[in-house]
């Protein structure tokens, strides 16, 4: 998981960043990174510690698809709403009620695509009271299933050598935490998430129809994604975030047609699929797309 540069790449990332420096709401931080391989292709201020809003849901989904894939979890599996997840969350975008009863995969849904926190606090205390039989207890004190949950994901993060990170919540919202990352250590995660082809498909929904139940009736809620970018110019995901501390931060996947190489009798197939990482941008979407197009011409040099 360690990301290297590639020395002949290194002056044309120094023009392109020359060009783009001066570029209407440029980002605090940022990374451009070939995602089959882990080299980075352009960055600004990489490793500096920020706020990262709900991109922390991105290692949320990650610690619940770990679970699912690891300890047969099911991802069909009901989950009730808990009075605890409507403290600190913020905005209900779905509208959610304390006891809904909801599948874990229409909470990954509501995470991922439109970015509910109260769906990544109920992700977390299912996933976390799963974890609480078989995860180590340190304390003396009651175990809390999403202090286990959260306990997870800074696992995860030390697995993936994200050495600036650290989570304090399962959604990222940051007005009594200060949950922190890079864009270098979002680089590895995300590379991580987008190995996950059940990741790479919640993410890439424009929009998906949800339900679950309150009070013996079945709700319908439409969730529309936060990603503008998605389906333009390759763009296949992944997820934005924003709080006042941590200002407006987008990643994005992108593919094209593999490259196709052929040598005498041999033809050799390259996969081409970038991470972008932009954080504390004034115009995320503007510049995501600008960098994505930087980080393709660097690409073809």
């Amino acid at each position: 998981m360690i990301f290297l540069q590639r020395n002949f790449l290194i002056v044309a990332a120094l023009v392109f960043s020359i060009a783009g420096a001066n570029s209407a709401g440029a980002a605090q931080s940022y990374v451009i990174a070939d995602s089959q391989t882990g080299y980075i292709l352009d960055e600004h201020k990489p490793r500096d510690k920020r706020q990262i809003g709900s991109l922390t849901k991105i290692a949320t989904a990650m610690v619940v698809l770990d679970w699912a894939a690891k300890r047969g979890g099911d991802l069909n599996q009901l989950a009730a709403i808990p009075p605890e997840a409507f403290i600190g969350t913020g905005e209900n975008y779905v509208g959610f009620q304390p006891g809904d009863i909801i599948t874990l995969r229409d909470l990954l849904y509501a995470a991922l695509v439109q970015s509910d926190s109260i769906a990544a606090y109920a992700l977390a205390n299912h996933v976390g009271s799963a974890l609480q039989s078989v995860i180590p207890v340190v304390s003396s004190s009651p175990p809390n299933p999403v202090g286990i949950f959260v306990g997870q994901m800074n696992a995860l993060g030390k697995r993936l050598q994200m050495e600036r990170t650290r989570f304090f919540n399962p959604h990222g919202i940051d007005e009594k935490e200060r949950p922190y990352s890079t864009a270098a250590d979002l680089a590895r995660l995300t590379r991580y998430a987008t190995s996950n082809a059940g990741f790479r498909f919640y993410v890439s929904q424009k929009t998906r129809q949800i339900s679950f139940r309150r009070a013996g009736h079945t709700l319908n809620y439409l969730l529309r994604n936060t990603n503008e970018l998605l389906g333009v110019n390759g763009v296949d995901g992944v997820k934005t975030g924003r709080t006042a501390r941590a200002g407006n931060c987008l990643i994005l996947s992108a593919t094209r047609e593999s490259e196709i190489v052929r040598d005498g009798q041999v033809t050799k197939i390259y996969p081409r699929h970038l991470i972008v990482i932009v954080l504390g941008s004034t115009d995320r979407f503007g510049e995501g797309a600008q960098l994505l197009a930087r980080g393709w011409q660097i690409y073809d040099e």
